[in-house]
């Protein structure tokens, strides 16, 4: 009855979550109202943006610069990037493109690109347009805070639409259509030939609101990439049914030669739509990609496993524990004291200070700061602070959380260092602020160089470094020396029994309760209850999809952290039973295995999902490992504080001569 009364009690605990599984929009930006003319409060013009051209064949996006696309008339007016836009690599700059509200335009020229293969600096402008076609470059259009979207049937007759649009596609030697080439079927005729997708059918729709002459809001936008190739540029009519415009592929024994021309159009509509509502103009996009009852399977999955640790966890408390503590504590005569044996035997070493107490109270400290980032971070996403419409925000927000709880890792780190006896206070708080902020920033920093080597977008600018390591030197750093102060002057976390002088010695173990075989199985269930979650949020950063399920991954999160505290309480009381007391690493390295398998996943997804050619995608592994280093120090620390926990608990309440 207790056992399903604890499981029902945690079972409720995480469906109360459920009314916040889509986390409530709110908008990144107010609402900019249009009219026909110019208004006080209502805007005539309505200004294109592009962004970073990203591919899913290659992790390297380049700037819309770095192709020889139009240019604008005004390249200054860039808006503002925040520091996550900068992190995330995304480039907003102006466009040649301009549009007037409710204005419709068919056929306008942007402006022709000529090429002469027979000039260097022109051949190679034209190579590397025909090197985003091969990789499937995507541009990435933004009006009004919003996406372009492109919007097509996928094979199994689902609308799916996405953010960004082709600049072309390749069709392979034996007419074979790659990526966007499918959506035409005469394009396989252009064996091993580039098609250049030069013109854009841009349709804007927009609601007029409830008060008559308050102007309309844009509620979305989509286009249709197209190929034509033009004869001539009328004003007001282009051929839509015209062959497309080709480029060959240069042949294999020489190079191009000859002259090409790329005239780039666009057409223009408006049309009202009445029933979007501006605060829900994303949904078209956003429902698009949802994979909602796989998510609720993995939810269902997780709970599964919560509820099998929790009725485990519930026996050996309830059942075996029970027991124990009720025998050891009937013991009334010394031949009854010398019969002890479990775990009731090492109470004398149960507390006995580890090797490396340093090292894992840096881990933990640290651990802890990234568990109270993950936390905070993901309330405000789950309330819409951090949606997709609020750009750079969810970077943003992470780095400055996480730079404001130093205070928390230099606390968590000086207490417990103190607690293990610890006499080397400094060595303790510089190794909080530096060892895994400076593993972190080495890493990032090398992967920056190839960033820059490639003329990537996604490579941090000089000012941003400079602005990274005042955030890490001006007020993380002086934040963990101000919480290891208050650390070092609270008295140490005192323990229920007394640590023997002289240590005792550990009987053989059995194969199950070897240390290495428990810190390999203890990470496999935590693994199980986020492997599903993984792939999205692996096929957010690495495809470029949008993420915003923060309902579900606040779910995940908690079911995740109960899982890896009831799998190192089991392990750890099953290893203190078999008379091993060295619980302390053990119990951390239980719940951190789950990183490991994580890297593992992340290896096997690299090579079966994703069709990323060049050494430079390699840079892939360099921020994965970031990511394994932080998923380590989160799972460790939770891990290690329910075992230290149930440690305590379960020696304080057993009678010790």
């Amino acid at each position: 009855k207790k056992i399903m009364q604890l499981s029902v009690i945690q079972a409720s605990f995480l469906l109360n979550f459920a009314s916040i599984t889509f986390g409530f929009y709110l908008p990144g930006l107010a609402p900019v109202s249009y009219c026909e003319k110019d208004k006080e409060n209502c805007k005539s013009k309505i200004p294109v943006y592009v962004n970073r051209l990203v591919s899913a064949e290659s992790i390297i996006p380049y700037e819309y610069s770095a192709f020889d696309f139009c240019e604008p008339a005004d390249s200054s007016s860039s808006p503002s990037e925040n520091l996550g836009q900068v992190l995330f690599g995304e480039r907003i700059r102006p466009s040649p493109y301009s549009f007037t509200f409710n204005k419709s335009e068919k056929c306008k020229k942007a402006c022709t690109k000529s090429y002469d293969t027979s000039k260097k600096e022109e051949n190679e402008k034209l190579k590397f347009l025909q090197y985003g076609m091969l990789f499937s470059y995507e541009n990435k259009w933004i009006v009004d805070n919003m996406p372009i979207a492109w919007c097509y049937m996928t094979s199994t007759n689902d609308n799916f639409c996405s953010t960004g649009f082709p600049i072309g596609c390749y069709v392979d030697e034996e007419g074979n259509p790659k990526d966007a080439c499918v959506i035409e079927e005469g394009y396989k005729v252009h064996k091993n030939s580039y098609i250049v997708f030069n013109h854009v059918a841009i349709t804007i729709y927009y609601n007029k609101g409830a008060v008559e002459g308050e102007g309309a809001r844009l509620v979305k936008a989509v286009l249709e990439p197209m190929s034509v190739t033009y004869t001539c540029i009328a004003t007001d009519d282009c051929n839509l049914e015209a062959n497309p415009l080709v480029i060959p592929h240069p042949p294999k024994d020489g190079k191009l030669t000859g002259k090409y021309d790329i005239p780039y159009t666009y057409s223009i509509q408006f049309e009202a739509d009445e029933q979007t509502l501006w605060a829900s103009r994303w949904d078209y996009i956003l429902d698009s990609m949802a994979h909602t009852n796989i998510q609720w399977f993995s939810i269902m999955n997780s709970l599964v496993i919560v509820l099998f640790l929790s009725g485990m966890v519930a026996m050996v408390t309830i059942r075996s524990l029970h027991k124990d503590i009720a025998r050891y504590n009937d013991m009334e005569s010394v031949e009854d004291a010398q019969e002890e044996f479990g775990w009731k035997l090492v109470h004398g070493d149960v507390f006995r200070p580890p090797s490396k107490a340093m090292l894992l109270s840096v881990f933990n400290g640290v651990g802890t700061q990234v568990i109270s980032m993950a936390f905070i971070t993901l309330v405000f996403a789950c309330l819409g602070f951090l949606s997709p419409a609020n750009r750079g925000a969810l970077g943003t927000t992470t780095v400055i959380v996480f730079v404001c709880l130093g205070t928390v890792a230099g606390y968590v780190s000086a207490r417990l260092y103190k607690t293990l006896g610890g006499e080397k206070w400094k060595t303790n708080v510089m190794m909080t602020s530096f060892l895994i902020s400076g593993i972190i920033f080495v890493v990032f920093f090398l992967m920056n160089l190839i960033l820059w080597g490639e003329g990537s977008s996604a490579a941090i600018p000089f000012s941003t470094l400079v602005a990274i390591l005042a955030l890490w030197f001006g007020i993380s750093v002086p934040l963990t020396f101000i919480g290891a102060y208050f650390g070092y002057k609270r008295r140490p976390l005192e323990h229920p029994v007394r640590t023997n002088q002289i240590p005792r010695q550990i009987p053989d173990q059995v194969i199950y309760t070897k240390p290495l075989t428990c810190i390999v199985m203890g990470g496999v269930l935590p693994f199980g209850c986020i492997f599903i979650q993984l792939f999205f949020i692996l096929n957010s950063i690495w495809s470029h999809q949008l993420y915003y399920m923060f309902g579900f991954l606040f779910l995940v999160v908690t079911i995740l952290v109960i899982t890896c505290s009831e799998t190192t309480i089991l392990l750890c009381y099953f290893h203190l039973a078999a008379e091993d007391y060295r619980w302390w690493w053990r119990s951390f390295l239980t719940a951190g295995f789950t990183a490991v398998y994580f890297f593992i996943y992340a290896i096997h997804y690299y090579f079966s999902k994703l069709a990323i050619e060049g050494f430079a995608s390699a840079i892939i592994f360099g921020y994965t490992l970031i990511m394994t280093i932080m998923i380590f120090l989160f799972t460790g620390t939770i891990g290690f504080t329910a075992c230290y926990y149930f440690v305590t608990k379960i020696y304080s309440v057993v009678k010790v001569d």
